[in-house]
């Protein structure tokens, strides 16, 4: 394994957050938008969906910061 190997592939899983965290809160906000269709609650579920996207995107960013930590500090 080449001495840089273990900081570059830490860099590219963290580069990939961004898209990460747009993607959760698209369908999170995509999920609520149809379920206050379906269920004519608007905007409530909307506002719901977009939340709980928004939560899943950070609870995503934190784990692969943990992760990229956890292999930079333990490079085996």
């Amino acid at each position: 394994m080449a001495p840089g190997e273990p900081a570059w592939k830490s860099v590219g899983e963290l580069a990939s957050i961004g898209m990460t965290m747009v993607l959760a809160t698209v369908i999170g906000l995509a999920g609520g938008y149809y379920a206050d269709r379906w269920l004519g609650t608007s905007p409530w579920l909307t506002l719901i969906g977009l939340g709980l996207g928004i939560a899943a995107g950070f609870v995503s960013l934190f784990r692969a910061a943990k992760d990229a930590e956890r292999d930079l500090d333990d490079p085996e």
